[in-house]
């Protein structure tokens, strides 16, 4: 939207301005969208004459006799505006049409850009322009005031909540569920190719009052010059007009140059930087004598004295030859259309800018890349005219069509002074230059400038500094543009002033811009003007644009460098123009299902649209439908009537389809090119005037591949398992091309995705899916191929060609590439030359008992997998039929079989069983000395002897740490006592009075160590032992009072303690038989007599 003006920063405010006065009006809505009986109108007057203000009774004004007053009308309907001045009277008052909408409350937004992830974070709530903070109604609020904060919040209870629906690719975005004080978010992803979008809300009301529907631009972020200290300014000539330029599909962003200096805006001059350049780079002269000027993406060109300069972000550079680009250039153009969506078959891309000399046309591509497309002299070859002198460029202009540039050349003759100007149209894609039907005689010196109306046919205007030549309905009408006084001279009608700019929109509207800013209004297809009242000062410097959403403004630059942007209510001024000459629309309605822009028709489809139009009876309206382009598709056209309480509704059912049989033929790619292409329609009523309603009626249908589309594989999924690249391994079994070794495959699963699984046993059929942008589109029904991309061919299928119901042998992967054996497996079938087994016209007889390789979703033809193996598979889907689409659709997915345990391999057993059998005799041989050890402990003293003997007797395992007394044994039993020592000390004779009929004391292993340590420890109780110790054997019940325990390595004697018992195992201290005792000593010998 356009920035406020810096003197208007409160409410409404209406100037109008008459000679030698003015008075204009505003109100706080945005566009103006609101003007109602509760809107408050800001009137102000500009002169020196005014005296009070003349309203009707319904409208009153808060001071009749201020020059800056608040109006209001408490009834709807024609209202006539009129300031009061002293001295002569001037009849230029104003007629405003307020209504009595419902609608009160409008959608305030501010977004931020996050190029981390491409996507922008957008902040909504809902304001009253009537009662708006003053940074609300400037647009440079950053969160809402406190009346819209409450506003947003009581609204949001009623159930209130946005959504932005983009016009282009048809999407809506949803807010957030939890508000953030007072606001919605939302997170919206960068689109170049989708900036217009509209908030819109639910029908909720507040005090009768709805919310605006709120039509912007979320522009992706363009670059902003720097202005760096120092730089000198680019200006155009002094006292020339304004000249500027805008991003066709990106009108936020333009570049104005005026006398005093250069402005760069990305927000439709809400903020703006200086232009200019470092000093030494240009004299003075050139600096100021900048004549043309484009915008792009690669920076902006200023065209000065015939050369062409570059200024980037960074650099300011000259143009020449070494960018291909010619000295001596006589003019530069860019785009003035948005269509954005085009159909090229033979270029990879299209120009952005055009530039020529007298004689050559260049055309500019993106980094700066020129190419020269035609010169004069080739021109002159095409078109000869006799008596021709000289042959120059005089304009280059691109027309609506996205494709198309329209050359006017001039022929001059020797024998008169004036020259003929043809024109030429030119196609970028396919560089066919075809010679229109037109020709405009003028004076050698008359210097014309031209613009094409937005129109499927061609249609444009031409005009010189005082008059307007029409061009309408493919040069059906043409003539010269004249004022409601037949004046076809509108300097005339301007107090002699010159024609500045000619301003054109989307929807048809016209405005002439004079020099002193009287401006003139016409609509497409009209032959005359009507005078629109003065708005601005005569003597500001000021040019007219489309803000962020289309909407007019007038861009004023003054002398100080300072510039004012403001709206432009169109919309109000013509009805106000056009109120007194009592002209009326022809029709009360005119509707259609036209909601897109571009269009794409694929092979065998066809596209519906109506278009309905209501007028009085009797009129005799009819509905037009113009195209432009090659003649591609059918057309059927059906129209119906409806008659009632005195008014028709005419509507037009429009059908278009292509149908052309594309197969069988020898030259299949060649023939689809040639029925593929871009056509223009445009649907309008018969009668217009310039009081009828707007309506975007002009769009386009592409015949051919829409590359938004693709074929998907139900079921299969990029992601959900281990996301990895690997290799295998394929055998060279499996091979279609033999080979001497197994092949090594990579799995990239960035694009194979995940492989659907499958058991060996299932057979397989996959089901395809045409999707596009938007989601899901069908499934797929006609014949389709597929083949493993590495090679593998150890698959099958499960219907032959005799199960197939083929009449002669069917094509297959041997036969195809047997016939094409340069080609690779992409290329050596596809539609281009399929041909069925269906007939006898097609092959020939043979075996039929081969496998049927073509599939469809309704043969029941499936993939058989081998079952002595599994595999891999990565297959590659191409679409067979030659009537299903321009586009070679195909796919890749992966499948993984499974359900087979591979063969063992004859090493691995082998290795297996070695080591089985080695564990076996290991474990015997093991058993071997342990059972000896075993035979050897017991061979001399069975461990069951003693059981024998003691019959009903008890075992006890004793704690030598316990005293015995703590057993609590009874004399009488008969028993075995096995006491375990953990270290060398005393038994208390106690123990012996329990009786028994073995004691066997136990040693740790520390107690072996230390044994013959702790004998020396205690002499007192230690005697002599006078003999050798003997085994078992030799004294199996020895109760000697003293013994003597010698090793096996010396003669050593081991002092043994007293009341001790010692059973120790023979490994302790090396001796040859099993066991080895030092027992009872002379205390122990007493108990054992008594």
């Amino acid at each position: 939207m356009c920035a406020l003006p810096g003197n208007l920063k409160k409410k409404l405010v209406l100037i109008l301005m008459f000679q030698p006065f003015l008075h204009r009006y505003k109100s706080n809505s945005p566009h103006y969208s609101i003007f109602s009986t509760r809107t408050t109108i800001l009137l102000e007057y500009e002169g020196t004459t005014f005296s009070e203000w003349s309203v009707p009774e319904a409208c009153s004004l808060k001071n009749k006799k201020s020059p800056k007053t608040e109006l209001r009308c408490s009834s709807p309907g024609i209202h006539a505006i009129k300031p009061i001045v002293t001295g002569p009277d001037v009849d230029d008052e104003r007629f405003l049409l307020v209504d009595s909408s419902h609608i009160c409350f409008h959608w305030y937004y501010k977004y931020v850009d996050h190029f981390h992830n491409l996507s922008q974070a957008v902040t909504i709530w809902i304001y009253d322009p009537e009662s708006a903070d003053p940074k609300e109604l400037e647009w440079i609020a950053d969160k809402p005031s406190l009346n819209s904060k409450i506003l947003t919040k009581q609204l949001a209870i009623l159930g209130q909540k946005p959504v932005i629906y983009t016009f282009l690719n048809k999407k809506l975005f949803y807010a957030e569920n939890e508000m953030i004080d007072g606001t919605w978010r939302m997170i919206l992803p960068m689109a170049a190719d989708d900036v217009l979008k509209e908030i819109r809300g639910t029908q909720v009301t507040f005090q009768d009052c709805f919310i605006a529907d709120f039509l912007f631009m979320l522009p992706i972020a363009f670059f902003t010059m720097p202005e760096i200290p120092g730089d000198l300014p680019l200006t155009a000539p002094p006292g020339s007009q304004i000249i500027a330029d805008w991003i066709e599909c990106l009108p936020s962003s333009g570049i104005v140059v005026s006398e005093v200096e250069s402005y760069h805006t990305n927000n439709s001059f809400r903020t703006w930087t200086r232009i200019r350049v470092p000093p030494n780079i240009l004299a003075d002269a050139e600096r100021q004598n900048v004549s043309s000027v484009v915008l792009s993406e690669d920076g902006i060109f200023f065209l000065i004295n015939g050369i062409l300069y570059l200024k980037s972000y960074s650099s300011f550079e000259k143009l020449g030859a070494a960018n291909n680009i010619p000295n001596e250039i006589k003019g530069i153009i860019s785009r003035k259309w948005c269509l954005n969506r085009f159909l090229l078959k033979f270029k990879p891309s299209r120009s952005s800018l055009a530039i020529w000399t007298r004689d050559e046309v260049y055309l500019g591509y993106e980094k700066l890349k020129f190419v020269k497309i035609f010169t004069t002299a080739g021109l002159q070859a095409t078109l000869q005219v006799l008596q021709a002198t000289a042959v120059y460029i005089h304009t280059v202009e691109y027309t609506v069509h996205p494709l198309e540039i329209a050359f006017f050349i001039e022929y001059h003759f020797s024998a008169t002074k004036d020259k003929k100007i043809y024109l030429a149209l030119y196609n970028e894609d396919s560089e066919a230059l075809k010679w229109q039907p037109f020709l405009l005689t003028v004076s050698a010196e008359t210097v014309l400038t031209s613009s094409f109306i937005y129109s499927a046919v061609p249609e444009f205007l031409m005009w010189d500094k005082h008059m307007i030549y029409y061009y309408y309905e493919n040069f059906a009408f043409t003539g010269i543009i004249e004022t409601s006084s037949k004046n076809v001279n509108l300097s005339k009608e301007a107090e002699d002033s010159t024609i500045h700019d000619i301003f054109l929109d989307y929807y048809g509207d016209i405005v002439v811009k004079m020099t002193n800013n009287i401006m003139f209004y016409f609509r497409d297809s009209s032959t005359d003007a009507i005078k629109l009242h003065l708005w601005i000062n005569k003597n500001t410097k000021s040019i007219m644009y489309l803000n962020t959403v289309g909407y007019v403004c007038l861009l004023s630059v003054f002398n100080d460098g300072t510039t004012n942007s403001q709206e432009y209510p169109l919309k109000l001024e013509l009805e106000s123009a056009v109120f007194k000459l009592a002209e009326k629309c022809p029709y009360m309605a005119f509707q259609h299902n036209i909601f897109n822009l571009f269009y794409f028709m694929d092979k065998g489809k066809s596209l519906i649209f109506w278009a309905q139009i209501v007028y009085p009876e009797n009129t005799g309206l009819r509905l037009l439908v113009d195209s432009y382009g090659p003649n591609i598709f059918e057309k059927e056209y059906s129209t119906h009537y409806e008659i009632a309480s005195g008014y028709c509704t005419k509507t037009i059912v429009m059908n278009f389809y292509h149908n052309k049989d594309y197969g069988y033929l020898n030259n299949y790619y060649k023939q689809q090119r040639n029925t593929m292409g871009l056509v223009l329609l445009h649907i309008k009523p018969s009668e217009h005037a310039k009081s009828c309603p707007k309506s975007l009626r002009v769009f386009q249908i592409a015949v051919g591949c829409d590359p938004a589309k693709y074929l998907s594989v139900r079921g299969y999924k990029r992601d959900g398992c281990l996301q990895h690249d690997f290799y295998y391994i394929i055998k060279k079994e499996y091979l279609r091309n033999k080979t001497s070794t197994n092949l090594r495959a990579k799995y990239m699963w960035d694009e194979y995705g995940c492989p659907l699984k499958f058991n060996i046993k299932e057979n397989f059929q996959p089901i395809l899916e045409l999707n596009n942008e938007d989601g899901f589109l069908e499934q797929v029904k006609v014949n389709f191929i597929l083949w493993e991309i590495h090679g593998r061919n150890d698959y099958s299928y499960n219907y032959t060609m005799a199960q197939s119901g083929c009449l002669n042998e069917a094509q297959s992967w041997q036969s195809m590439t047997e016939q094409n054996q340069n080609l690779s497996l992409d290329e050596v079938w596809g539609p281009e030359n399929y041909k069925p087994c269906f007939s006898y016209i097609f092959g020939k007889p043979g075996n039929l008992h081969q496998p049927y390789e073509i599939i469809n979703s309704s043969n029941n033809n499936h993939l058989v997998w081998p079952t002595d193996h599994i595999g891999l598979y990565v297959f590659r889907v191409k679409i067979l039929d030659p009537n299903y689409s321009f586009c070679n659709l195909s796919v890749i997915f992966a499948v993984e079989t499974y359900g087979v345990f591979p063969s063992p391999n004859a090493y691995m057993v082998a290795s297996v069983l070695f080591i089985i059998i080695l564990l076996f005799f290991t474990i015997l041989f093991l058993s071997y000395f342990h059972y000896m050890m075993i035979y050897r402990k017991y061979i001399y003293n069975p461990p069951h002897r003693n059981e024998r003997k003691q019959n009903n007797g008890q075992n006890y395992m004793v704690d030598a740490e316990r005293q015995p007394k703590r057993l609590n044994l009874k004399p009488t039993t008969p028993r075995n006592i096995t006491v375990t020592l953990s270290k060398i000390g005393y038994l208390s004779p106690d123990i012996y009075k329990a009786g028994f009929l073995s004691l066997i004391i136990q040693f740790k292993p520390p107690v072996v160590r230390d044994l013959p340590a702790a004998a020396n420890e205690s002499p007192q109780h230690v005697g002599s032992c006078s003999r050798r110790l003997k085994t078992l054997r030799d004294y199996p019940r020895s109760r000697s009072s003293a013994s003597a325990l010698q090793t096996a390595t010396g003669d050593a004697s081991l002092r043994c303690m007293l009341g001790t018992v010692v059973f120790l195992e023979s490994r302790s201290f090396g001796l040859e038989r099993s066991r080895a005792c030092a027992i009872l000593g002379p205390e122990e010998e007493r108990h054992r007599r008594s």
